[in-house]
């Protein structure tokens, strides 16, 4: 960077302090020596445009190349409307310094008989995206140019999609009228909530009738169950290791503290438990970690594996693959699923509060699934080994079914 405004009155006399030095800096070098470089500054006169009065242009001629700077338009240097720029002067005879105004301007090579503004006139219309495919196309390998390709070809697809669904929507609109369309929404909204809640037969006359075991638990999954089920266990001391191993929830461990002594129904519960374990698993899980079905365990048979992948995750297309995602209506899917397994373990009474905690969700969202499940909520305290006693929120099935209130977000308090 030169400091061309006090190089130029070095010789001759002081800055006055009404005068504005002069930074240059150079676009592809460095100034070695501005004695043989030539400067001149411009300004603009045109008095009927005050805005122009300070628009400067500075020239540098050397043996090699013409230079060119200005303060305005395009290639004007954003820094000088952020910062501000001083030089100071020094005086050796008096030893004080002086500190000026400067601007600071960046010199790019000028060839005659051509202008900064000539070039393509479709290029200022041209974005970055553009200008990038057509340095692929000219010079890309043969990867970059196919994956360009496939690109151009995705977006003419998504182009011709959307034009698509936008006459499909048309006609139907044309074809039924916004009165039928609105009331045809509305009966779609009240049986939203049925998608993802466990198949309900609410004139059942027992509670086990009413989320039948079948519907939770196909028969093939079942048996699948019984060759990798890992929650048989008969003492004391099995089940202190199993509960050092960190890998099992607080509602499976607590519901084994009461399995039954009758070995039918000991393995019936088990199953269960289990099953409600892998469920717990694939809740918490990251969408990233679904494509590895090693994620939910070595212990889970494929059977079981694939089913929970058809029931509980939606397939999507994403950067040329297929994916499982499991968003929040899956989510909200699993969770109660795992309730009305929880039911038919603890005769259809099951404590929420210890499922909330394990699901990693909030209080409210479990009891909105259970409501609309026909569940009644009750409080109740439990007992803590070591600690005082919690209040717990408890879900009982009842016939007949409680009122189903609709399932969906709770709305926030709006901020006066």
């Amino acid at each position: 960077m030169a400091v061309v405004g006090v190089w130029k009155y070095r010789h001759s006399a002081e800055l006055s302090p009404e005068q504005t030095a002069t930074l240059v800096q150079f676009s592809n070098g460095k100034l070695t020596n501005s004695e043989n470089v030539e400067f001149q500054l411009h300004k603009n006169i045109h008095k009927n445009n005050p805005r122009k009065k300070n628009q400067l242009i500075m020239s540098a001629e050397t043996d090699r190349l013409t230079y060119v700077g200005n303060n305005f338009g395009l290639s004007a240097l954003k820094c000088n409307s952020l910062c501000k720029y001083f030089v100071g002067v020094l005086n050796k005879r008096t030893g004080k310094m002086e500190v000026h105004d400067a601007q600071l301007f960046n010199m790019q090579p000028f060839f005659p008989g051509e202008s900064a503004t000539e070039g393509d006139p479709n290029e200022k219309n041209t974005s970055y995206r553009e200008k990038v495919d057509s340095l692929i196309e000219a010079f890309g390998t043969n990867k970059q140019k196919r994956a360009l390709s496939s690109r151009r070809l995705n977006r003419v697809g998504n182009e011709t999609l959307q034009e698509a669904v936008a006459k499909a929507a048309e006609n139907i609109i044309e074809k039924k009228g916004i009165t039928a369309l609105t009331s045809e929404a509305t009966q779609f909204e009240s049986r939203d909530q049925s998608t993802f809640l466990p198949p309900c037969h609410a004139d059942a006359h027992k509670p086990e009738d009413v989320y039948k075991f079948e519907d939770l638990i196909s028969p093939t999954e079942y048996q699948a169950i019984e060759a990798h089920c890992a929650l048989k266990i008969s003492t004391p001391e099995e089940m202190c290791k199993l509960a050092q191993t960190g890998n099992y929830s607080s509602f499976v461990l607590e519901s084994l503290k009461s399995l039954p002594q009758d070995e039918e129904s000991r393995d019936y519960k088990c199953h269960c438990l289990f099953y409600v374990h892998t469920l717990i698993r694939l809740h918490n899980l990251k969408n990233h970690k679904l494509k590895h079905k090693g994620s939910l365990g070595s212990d889970v048979a494929d059977v079981v594996k694939n089913s929970l992948m058809k029931n509980f995750t939606v397939l999507t297309y994403d950067s040329g693959r297929i994916k499982n995602v499991m968003p929040a209506s899956m989510k909200a899917k699993i969770v109660a699923y795992i309730i009305a397994l929880a039911l038919h373990i603890n005769s259809f009474q099951t404590d929420l509060t210890y499922l909330q905690r394990d699901l990693k969700i909030s209080e409210n969202r479990i009891l909105d699934i259970a409501r609309a499940m026909g569940l009644n909520i009750a409080k109740k305290k439990v007992d803590i080994p070591g600690s005082t006693a919690e209040d717990h929120k408890i879900a009982t099935l009842s016939l007949p079914l409680a009122v189903r209130s609709k399932l969906q977000g709770r709305k926030r308090k709006k901020m006066m």
